[in-house]
């Protein structure tokens, strides 16, 4: 989401909230101070990245171009934490969620990479994240089988899933400097939608949850309380409107840039929110990527009152030297993977645009290719029409040469190409399911080629966002036959009903979901053009007021 319109959604989910930046209160004597140091959505991005968040090269490295890397993380966390503690300062270090998929370590590695780092780095806690799914339960249970982190998520009920029962708690309460701190967590309810949870794991309403864990860690004694959620600062701060007794909200699951410092925040760092008690509650969020370390004081009264929230995110750029072990033990597991990620495939005359802010909120550059390329591939089995969800897109490519390890870094999903038949009534459900999430950012925004269209949020999500479709016939454009069947190809996740189109899965006919890669698809269709790629936009999706 563009930060003008995130911004807005940070204020109409504001409505009748107080929305402000704190104001630094030194500690009285017998008041308790705790640092937070937090990261959230890594998504495998264990190595620097470049300023489009795709892997960075070598020569940008040298030239100290780059940003975070798991090494960086390891060492800002290291340095902060004993200077903390040499002052006497009580800290937790926290992980709020996606530690999974974004990069060949994950495709490779699965969960074991990640849970080595974060035994090395050595978090108080971590929230499950919606892509700690994407492998289904069992690929979460075998990061727990690794990790030494406390990973927590309380409104997943997983009961009923033999893999998980049992090992994911929904609160911890830790001893800190003489204080209990309780932490309770929850995952976006939405994760049905996002990942593959399977048929035994349900959520519940992360309010409902709240109120009552919240309820039982006071009962207990606990009246410093942190909510660790991976649910996105808009719903981060309706929860923080409406659960009393949370102190702190620490989140990701949005990559929301907050900061008091750097252009283009979203947001105050930390953002902060009146409770139903009248009571402030700050809310903090460090983008994504490794590519900042959040640090926030929080200073209590003797009644566990919040007085004072004060800090800013922290860039791990170039200045932030990397851990020596965490960059020896990365160059080990990166060995077998170097061969592949440097492998040219084609170039490219200009920046493709893969950036969150763009591809969930209208027509981007990489949509356009990663659409363009489905249909040419499919174009001879008769297919029309091709929708690529934004949230698939995970980075952008920079102009020259682009390497299979960046393609890798755009798609990381291994999602496959997937065909099947719909109807034209059942397409401009789907599109309005796509842009019904705009305002918060979510992954199901349209990317299209052979059909064009136009829509507005003027109106409500679901009551005719979409104003006109056309389609790409023999002759030109001409509008959508709502009753004719169009063949259609889209990747296996959303098919199977991923991001919200549940149409396909339950309207669509004829499927078939086994294609090639989609990094592959793409792949081939930049290679096929030896004279580069010329990246563009046309129109095909164009929103009015």
């Amino acid at each position: 989401m563009r930060v003008a319109s995130f911004r807005a959604a940070m204020l109409a989910a504001a409505s009748g909230m107080v929305l402000s930046a704190s104001v630094a209160v030194a500690p009285a004597q017998a008041d308790y101070a705790l640092t937070i140091l937090h990261i959230n959505d890594l998504h495998s991005r264990l190595e620097p990245i470049n300023k489009y968040d795709s892997t960075c090269s070598a020569e940008d490295d040298a030239a100290g171009k780059c940003f975070g890397g798991i090494a960086r993380v390891k060492s800002k966390i290291d340095e902060r934490r004993a200077a903390l503690a040499a002052s006497g300062r009580n800290v937790l270090t926290l992980d709020a969620g996606d530690q999974f998929q974004g990069s060949l370590f994950y495709s490779t590695y699965r969960g074991a990479a990640a849970a080595e780092f974060m035994n090395m780095i050595g978090f108080d806690a971590m929230a499950v994240g919606n892509h700690e799914f994407d492998d289904g339960p069992a690929g979460l249970a075998g990061f727990l089988d690794k990790v030494e982190t406390k990973v927590l998520s309380g409104n997943i009920e997983v009961e009923n899933e033999p893999t998980l029962k049992g090992r994911v708690p929904g609160t911890l309460v830790l001893e800190i400097g003489g204080q209990k701190v309780g932490i309770v967590s929850v995952l976006a309810e939405d994760t049905v939608e996002t990942s593959s949870p399977g048929p035994n794991v349900f959520f519940q309403r992360a309010e409902t949850y709240l109120k009552g864990a919240v309820e039982g860690l006071q009962a207990a004694g606990v009246d410093k309380i942190v909510a660790l959620t991976h649910m996105g600062l808009p719903r981060d701060m309706e929860i923080a409107a409406r659960v009393p007794g949370i102190d702190v909200i620490v989140g990701g699951h949005s990559h929301t840039l907050l900061s008091n410092t750097f252009e283009g925040a979203a947001g105050p760092y930390p953002v902060l929110v009146q409770n139903p008690v009248g009571r402030q509650v700050p809310i903090v969020q460090a983008y994504a990527y490794g590519k900042f370390l959040g640090e926030i004081e929080i200073v209590f009264d003797d009644a566990g009152n919040v007085t004072s929230a004060t800090g800013n995110p922290i860039l791990l750029d170039a200045s932030v030297p990397a851990d020596k072990t965490a960059s020896a033990r990365l160059a080990e597991l990166a060995a077998p993977l170097e061969e592949l990620r440097a492998k040219v495939i084609g170039s490219t005359s200009e920046t493709i645009d893969g950036s969150r802010d763009t591809c969930r909120a209208g027509e981007c550059t990489m949509g356009t290719l990663i659409a363009d390329a489905m249909l040419e591939r499919t174009r001879g089995q008769g297919v029309q029409i091709a929708i690529q969800n934004g949230g698939g897109i995970r980075a952008s490519i920079d102009a020259g040469e682009v390497t299979m390890g960046e393609v890798l870094t755009v798609l990381p999903f291994q999602n496959t190409l997937a065909t099947f038949q719909l109807k034209g009534r059942d397409l401009v459900a789907a599109l309005e399911n796509g842009v019904s999430q705009v305002e918060e950012g979510a992954g199901r925004f349209p990317q299209v080629a052979g059909i064009r269209f136009t829509w507005t949020r003027a109106r409500k999500p679901g009551d005719g966002r979409i104003i006109q479709v056309e389609v790409e016939g023999e002759n030109g454009w001409e509008p959508l036959d709502m009753d004719k069947t169009y063949l259609v190809a889209t990747n296996n996740y959303m098919r199977g009903g991923g991001d919200g189109y549940k149409i396909f899965s339950e309207a669509g006919t004829n499927a078939y979901d086994y294609g090639p890669g989609l990094e592959t698809v793409l792949a081939d269709y930049i290679a096929a053009r030896p004279d580069g790629y010329k990246p563009y936009t046309d129109g095909r999706v164009r929103e009015v007021k």
